[in-house]
């Protein structure tokens, strides 16, 4: 009698392995989940720590253990931050500050990423690669030219001495290089029929296919902007014109001797743009951050 059987037929498995495949991976599944478990903790205790201690009195902050519930809150620190700096104002600088340079290294980082992966002109790749370069040199290295150019503008001590330099930007040109030679150019060949020039190629055809990477930009540089301390340091001497990190400083006190609860009180005060950013944004930073990957 022929058997039936072929030889590339799979084994069957037991009920038994069956099983004990799934209690593997139903293991692993829950490993998985608490390492993830164990890492928010780590990740959230800090901000879960300031927001508890900016509602204790100074004495309690420092209790332990750590007291993570407040039973009785003292709401007076965030009213002590409005009386010992003008915070309002100060959010306000680095809103400013912030959005222009949101902006700028947007329009910055777009053309010269565009004008990098797309047209073609003598010393294109020594030009790229030296752009490159700049981002191995630390911003401490530079700050003392650029601090004298600056003085000899007259903008010192002025918001714009916060804004222009910062307005190119290394890394955006290439993170907009990389996606835009990411684009087929086979949307250029055909809008280049339809008789568009360049001008128009880069502001109707390629512009709104990349913006998950200019979604991506505007989020880091918004958050490294808004928490720059040594710039507006280096730049600003007049407490009115300070921008919010600076003003946090200042909640120290002379010597540190200033509140701490108070100190943290205005820290998550000014924690709340960035996330509300991030609650709106996230959905474009992760959809950027995975064509990236996709991409290679």
């Amino acid at each position: 009698m022929q058997s039936t059987t072929t030889p590339f037929a799979p084994p069957r498995r037991s009920a038994g392995a069956a099983t004990g495949d799934y209690l593997r991976y139903r293991l692993g599944r829950w490993l998985v989940l608490l390492a993830t478990a164990c890492f928010a903790v780590i990740v959230v205790a800090p901000f879960a720590w300031t927001v508890s201690t900016s509602m204790r009195l100074p004495m309690e902050s420092f209790s332990v253990p750590p007291q993570w519930i407040v039973l009785n809150p003292d709401w007076s620190n965030y009213a002590r931050v409005f009386e010992r700096i003008p915070f309002f104002r100060q959010i306000l600088n680095s809103f400013i500050v912030t959005i222009a340079v949101v902006i700028g290294q947007l329009f910055t980082a777009s053309l010269a990423g565009y004008a990098f992966a797309r047209l073609e002109f003598p010393g294109r790749n020594l030009l790229f690669w030296l752009i490159m370069a700049t981002m191995m040199i630390p911003l401490q290295a530079t700050i003392i030219p650029v601090f004298v150019i600056i003085s000899r503008l007259g903008l010192a001590n002025t918001l714009w001495a916060l804004i222009i330099p910062a307005l190119p930007t290394a890394f955006g040109a290439f993170l907009m290089r990389q996606y835009f030679l990411g684009v087929p150019k086979d949307f250029e060949e055909a809008a280049v029929i339809d008789g568009a020039n360049q001008l128009q190629i880069f502001g109707r055809v390629y512009l709104p296919l990349v913006t998950p990477a200019l979604a991506v930009l505007a989020m880091l540089v918004f958050n490294g902007t808004w928490n720059d301390f040594f710039r507006p340091l280096i730049f600003i001497n007049d407490p009115y014109l300070f921008t919010i990190p600076l003003g946090l400083n200042d909640l120290k006190g002379y010597m540190a001797t200033g509140s701490i609860s108070v100190v943290l009180a205005g820290v998550t005060m000014s924690l709340i743009p960035v996330v509300i950013v991030y609650i709106f944004g996230q959905r474009y930073l992760i959809e950027g951050i995975m064509m990236g990957g996709v991409k290679g």
